[in-house]
């Protein structure tokens, strides 16, 4: 009598991809479409087996010691399946992938409400140019997914160089290169990343938003009002309770002088920005060269 055969069957349902949304001067004709939630659930690689399922999808929040973060990363490490998987997941992030941030945005997308997507335009309305709903969420992107690969002097000398240069993709491009050598580092090295608790990525991100959006102005009450409904869209776990407690305290502490600058924060003369300028144009013009 031979040995009892073991099917394991995978069934991959694909769903269109959301419209991209590349530029920040480029927002969709309703404004609110950039973070609304889509009606239909994401996609999602189910391996069925006994009548039970399990939903294979990434989100940065994810548990790593649960069923779902476990299958994935077996999925992931398979070279057929998991490339299947990357195929037909339209978030992404399958296995131990980074999360690159036009993915970030779709599952901030999923999880915001019309009072959390009204939250980022009117905190633009606020701090102009700089406080663009796609700056906020590229510093966002840096301390949710970056934690523990980029140094926090990286982070706050990136998005001070956005709120000068403007161009949004060219940063999202260095940082994620930055984050992909870190990650292949410290995989030679065998040591993989610290776990950050999501309060503290919470925190990071609103110093990333203060960087980038108010240079060294205070925190007036309707800002902290709405990074406190930003913040708690984009991190839910942490709960409401302690993003506010973070948003105060920050604001009290730059209100009274406790806050010490941050790197990259110092205010520039004309012809150090000018140079700056230069410097960017010059990456630019060499990444294009080389596509």
């Amino acid at each position: 009598m031979g040995a009892p055969t073991v099917t394991l069957t995978l069934t991959l349902t694909r769903h269109p991809p959301p419209p991209p949304l590349t530029s920040s001067s480029l927002l969709p004709p309703n404004r609110l479409l950039l973070l609304l939630p889509r009606r239909s659930s994401s996609a999602a690689a189910l391996v069925g087996g006994g009548g039970g399922m399990i939903r294979v999808a990434a989100y940065m929040e994810r548990n790593p010691n649960s069923a779902g973060a476990i299958a994935s990363k077996l999925i992931g490490a398979l070279p057929v399946v998991g490339l299947l998987a990357r195929i037909f997941a339209d978030e992404g992030g399958v296995g131990d992938d980074i999360v690159d941030f036009a993915e970030f945005r779709r599952r901030v997308g999923k999880k915001c409400g019309v009072t959390d997507s009204q939250a980022f335009y009117e905190f633009r309305d606020r701090r102009g140019r700089a406080g663009d709903p796609l700056y906020v969420l590229l510093c966002c992107w840096l301390a949710a997914v970056g934690a523990g690969l980029l140094k926090s002097e990286e982070i706050f000398e990136g998005v001070a160089r956005l709120r000068i240069s403007n161009d949004i993709e060219f940063e999202e491009e260095t940082f994620l290169a930055m984050m992909n050598a870190a990650k292949e580092k410290r995989a030679t090295l065998k040591s993989p990343p610290p776990e950050i608790p999501m309060e503290i990525r919470a925190e990071k991100a609103l110093e990333g938003i203060y960087v980038c959006c108010f240079g060294q102005d205070p925190i007036e009450e309707e800002d902290a009002k709405l990074l406190r409904t930003i913040l708690n869209a984009v991190f839910p776990s942490v709960g409401r309770p302690k993003i506010d407690r973070i948003v105060t305290s920050m604001a009290q502490q730059i209100a009274s002088g406790e806050r010490k600058s941050y790197p990259g924060q110092k205010t520039l003369s004309k012809e150090a920005v000018e140079r700056q300028m230069k410097d960017l144009e010059f990456l630019q013009q060499k990444r294009e060269n080389s596509i």
